[in-house]
């Protein structure tokens, strides 16, 4: 059978984008379809995102308008999927194309409709109903698509029939069309991916939270208050009188861990959004008195445990572990009461506002049409996958991402997406390349000569600059410099609206240079020179002055001197860009081939992936067999048997003719960049040399051995792993399990939470109460961090008798003869004499990892795990390009994620390698050879390899030059200049910060 070039991406949300890009970037035609009229998701409706506080809007929004932009990617608004026929690589899509009443092809988003309209008042769904619109709208002013639809459930046309024409005289393109008709399409495509997200639960059958009071709102009805965009302009301030609030409340858990409603799971986010959210809170304003209600704190993820710490410490936020009861009015103020565990009394405080944390759950049109399709979904609408096939449903061809499968943060849906879209093209490897276009870019305009004519283009970026720097002074200061011939401000530059407004005013002040003064150039500067590429302007011709980081960030309590430092930011890029001169970047080959270091679960999955794309591998293990850690594991959660997983994913890459296994190896040198590396590995005391274009670091991890942690002695004190190997033959009448031994701690390297301890430590206490009810098992720990659907797990063990019992790091316990431990809930301290004790460490990075790193030019984090390029968006990129990551190598997790972000660290090595080549790097090293002795310093500096002296004079392989700018630094006759860097850009920059 003929299998299909293209793919349907069913949702628009982050998951969504990052899917379609990766897919169109290797060469396959995307319909990326959203039944909301613009794309985004829930991401676009953030103010911030944890643990970073980047704007979120500021990172979603270039990859918004990269998708826009794709020759290869058909973004289609208000569109529904109806039903899927066929079979894998073959199917019929049909979907409708919901009429918007205003033709998309002609409606330029310029908002004139929308303020003419007269029907008012509207609740916001992109608002979440605090905010208001109009009958004809564009949900908010990054929407992509940016055009105007009509309600026709409010418009008076056709709710009143009556002959309204007010958004039709206002708009002079003529592009309403109130004769519209939906329109039914079949789509050809080789896969379908759903990428559905999942919706906040709604509080409003909860009435013991006065979830109908104004100022009790849902946590994303917050997030919108905080947002510069939302309703108030980021003003937090009470809808019922419009005052600052003094004292916030959050309370935990509002429809998630609720049996009663048939909400047994754990949404997994809630916790560290509302952390986010107070924290946020207190930079509008310090003086804001924030307490979280909580049950677990559950910090499971990069950064997170140091992220709630730092909430707690930095900005003092008052966790107080209590399942709030209720809330109720009393004298203006909202009263909410609470049982106080620490004096074992019920309580009462008053708040000014309450925030309910609402978990996440699955929209009732989505679970009816995949039920009609076929795919399986678990007890709570979810799709339900199995454990070593993350990404796959039961029905071949059809795939799942993000938290339409479970409940997850943005960095586990982004490699989820990315994971889905490499074992797509997996499945459709023979069709790559058959339905794509190359975009075509206009000619460059030859500049040489040209006075330069500079435009500026400062960002609002909401209140994340605006709300510090006066824009409008920087704009107008601006003006007077030297060359300047357009300056303007924007609410959002990175927004389609405002790339459209560059380009135009590239072509109508015909501007030779850009300056955008906004927030970082490392997610957005590649989104403005592709504008300027768009305009017909050599992208390097472009400069970015960062006034977020550099700027208001810093300086958000000192507002004139912030204005004034931002002055002097763009009047240094002004005055480099005068001098800016045209690269060009050029092509590499690519050597299609790759290499994955570690061959646990993680790197074998790796490596079976890129197999089936059809690209040779070498998989080079240090130890002598395959499987890493999951050798040394009996058993799963929900009774799966890891060595099936094991055995089959062994046997699969053994018998792999694309698949070269070092067993006992390691490799010993790289060298060259990607596209074209080579690497030295040692195997079985004999040197082999290989080529490769790619390669995937999935080095693993190690159990923490606790030496000198409450008597560890490998006998009667044993680790969680060490359990793994004699559970089966036990025989002991008490287990006590002390979870965080040696994790969450004060000081790095470890004080991350290790994220499955607590689901190991249940696990195997329900396996020891399944094959003897009468043992007793006593689990001691700080919060219980079964997030996700693992929340059964321990509900499981709770019923099966399991006894859970909280510690604090003020009270640990004491291992002696007996356990001694305080037990808040009866108030006295206990006694337990085990026969075994159980220690619950965490994973720690291979001890490889510092070699690697160095090896492949790649950073560690404090924790010792490998630091991935971006926690958000990129999670398993690094910022050394080729070169990616994935599984313990990145840091602790369960199998499924491992194997999940394996399939996604594949699917991004795919992308060059199905390519054939990579764009070189025009930022890179030049040599003056009038001035070159040959005196060999810059080839020593290098680290990249990059430089040589040839024939008495140093030379630069621009392949494989990083543009580091060591060897010009290290030059002692100044014959190394930077490109983009040149000594005279650099001191212009320099003379103009102090106004030389």
């Amino acid at each position: 059978m003929e299998r299909v070039g293209s793919v349907l991406v069913v949702g628009g949300g982050v998951g969504g984008i990052q899917a379609s890009l990766d897919l169109a970037d290797s060469g396959f035609k995307v319909y990326l379809i959203d039944h909301r009229p613009s794309i985004g998701g829930g991401m676009a409706q953030l103010d911030k995102t944890f643990p970073t506080c980047d704007c979120s809007l500021c990172i979603e929004s270039p990859k918004l308008v990269e998708a826009s932009r794709h020759p290869n990617i058909d973004v289609l608004g208000y569109t529904e999927l109806l039903s899927v026929e066929g079979e894998a690589g073959n199917f019929i899509a049909k979907i409708n194309k919901k009429s918007r009443y205003v033709d998309v092809d002609i409606c330029n988003g310029c908002g004139a409709c929308t303020a003419k309209c007269p029907v008012k008042g509207i609740p916001s769904e992109f608002d979440e109903g605090i905010g208001e619109r109009r009958a004809i709208y564009i949900p908010f002013s990054q929407a992509v698509p940016n055009k105007a639809t009509i309600d026709v459930e409010h418009c008076l046309v056709f709710t009143l029939g009556r002959n309204c024409k007010a958004c039709r005289k206002a708009c002079t393109l003529d592009a309403i069309k109130l004769d519209m008709e939906d329109e039914e399409v079949d789509l050809r495509v080789g896969a379908v991916l759903f990428a559905t997200g999942a919706v906040p639960y709604d509080p409003s059958d909860l009435t013991q939270y006065s979830p109908e009071h104004p100022d009790v709102l849902t946590a994303m009805q917050f997030e919108r208050l905080m947002c510069a965009n939302g309703p108030t302009g980021g003003h937090i301030k009470r809808l019922s009188d419009g005052e600052d609030p003094k004292r916030i409340a959050f309370i935990q858990c509002v429809g998630s861990r609720t049996p009663k409603k048939d909400i047994d799971y754990c949404s997994a986010v809630c916790c560290n959004y509302a952390t986010k959210e107070a924290i946020i809170t207190k930079e509008h304003s310090r003086d804001v008195d924030i307490s979280i209600f909580y049950m677990d704190y559950r910090a499971c993820g990069k950064g997170f445990e140091e992220f709630y710490k730092r909430g707690k410490e930095e900005y003092g936020i008052n966790y107080i572990r209590s399942r709030a009861s209720e809330v109720y009015q009393s004298n203006g103020s909202l009263v909410v009461k609470y049982e106080d565990l620490d004096e074992a009394q019920i309580k009462e405080e008053e708040f000014d506002m309450v925030i309910l944390s609402v978990g996440l759950s699955q929209p009732k049109r989505t679970q009816d049409l995949l039920r009609k399709i076929g795919v399986n979904l678990n007890e709570f609408g979810m799709v339900e996958t199995v454990m070593n096939h993350p990404v796959e449903t039961n029905v071949p061809g059809i795939f799942v991402c993000g938290t339409a499968q479970g409940p997850k943060d943005i960095p586990e849906t982004v490699a989820q997406s990315s994971g889905a879209a490499g074992k797509i093209g997996s499945l459709l490897s023979d069709a790559r390349n058959t339905l794509t276009v190359k975009k075509e870019l206009p000619p460059e305009k030859d500049v040489t000569g040209e006075e330069p004519r500079i435009g500026v283009f400062v960002c609002h970026c909401g209140i994340n600059i605006g709300g510090v720097v006066d824009v409008p002074a920087v704009v107008e200061y601006v003006k007077t410099l030297p060359n300047v011939v357009y300056a303007a401000d924007q609410p959002y530059t990175c927004s389609d609206d405002g790339n459209k407004q560059i380009f135009d005013k590239i072509h109508e002040f015909n501007l030779n240079r850009v300056v955008v003064a906004a927030c970082t150039p490392r997610t957005h500067e590649p989104l403005f020179q592709a504008t300027c590429a768009e305009a017909g302007l050599n992208p390097f011709l472009f400069e970015f002055a960062n006034i977020r980081e550099h700027c208001s960030w810093i300086h958000m309590d000192e507002k004139e001197l912030a204005t004034q430092k931002a002055k002097e930011v763009v009047r240094m890029s002004v005055a480099k860009a005068r001098l800016l001169e045209p690269l060009e970047r050029g092509e590499i080959p690519v050597n299609q081939k790759a290499l994955v270091i570690g061959g646990g679960i993680s790197g074998m999955s790796a490596a079976l992936d890129l197999a089936a794309g059809g690209f040779p591998v070498c998989l080079v293990e240090r130890s002598g067999e395959l499987g890493g850690l999951l050798k040394h594991v009996t058993a799963l959660p929900r009774g799966k048997d890891p060595r099936d997983i094991l055995n089959e994913t062994i046997k699969k890459v053994e018998e792999n003719d694309l698949i070269n296994v070092y067993l006992n190896s390691e490799v010993t040198s790289v060298s060259g960049s990607v596209g074209n590396f080579t690497a030295k590995i040692l195997s079985h005391g004999k040197e082999d040399e290989i080529d490769f274009g790619v390669a995937i670091l999935a080095t693993g991890g190690n159990e923490f051995k606790p030496d000198g942690y409450y008597g560890y002695d490998g006998k009667r004190v044993i680790t969680q792993l060490e359990l793994e190997k004699i559970i089966d033959e036990i025989e002991a009448n008490t287990i006590v399990m002390i979870q965080c031994v040696g994790s969450r701690e004060e000081e790095p390297p470890r004080t991350y939470c290790s994220k499955i301890c607590c689901t190991e430590a249940v696990k195997n206490a329900i396996r020891i109460k399944e094959r003897n009810p009468k043992t007793e098992v006593f689990i001691l720990y700080k919060d219980v961090r079964t997030y996700g659907i693992n929340e059964l797990l321990y509900r499981d063990a709770r019923d099966k008798g399991v006894i859970f019992i909280r510690y604090t790091d003020e009270q640990k316990p004491v291992v002696n003869e007996y356990v001694e431990v305080y037990d808040e809930f009866i108030g006295q301290e206990i006694k337990i004499k085990p026969d075994l004790v159980v220690l619950s460490t965490p994973m720690v990075p291979n001890e490889d990892n510092d070699a690697v790193g160095k090896m492949f030019k790649v950073p560690l984090a404090p924790s010792n795990f490998f630091l991935e390029a971006h926690v958000k968006l990129r999670p398993v990129d690094f910022a050394t390009d080729g070169v990616y990551l994935c599984g313990l190598a990145h840091g602790p997790k369960p199998i499924d994620e491992c194997i999940a972000q394996a399939s996604a660290a594949a699917g991004r090595a795919s992308i060059p390698l199905s390519a054939g080549k990579v764009i070189a790097e025009a930022i890179v090293a030049s040599v003056d050879e009038e001035k070159c002795v040959g005196c060999g310093v810059c080839e020593d500096k290098c680290a990249y390899l990059a430089v040589s002296i040839e024939d008495g004079k140093a030379t630069v392989n621009r392949a494989m030059c990083k543009g580091c700018g060591t060897c010009v630094t290290a030059c002692p006759t100044g014959a190394m200049e930077q490109l983009h860097f040149k000594n005279d850009q650099i001191l212009a920059q320099v003379k103009h910060a102090f106004a030389w």
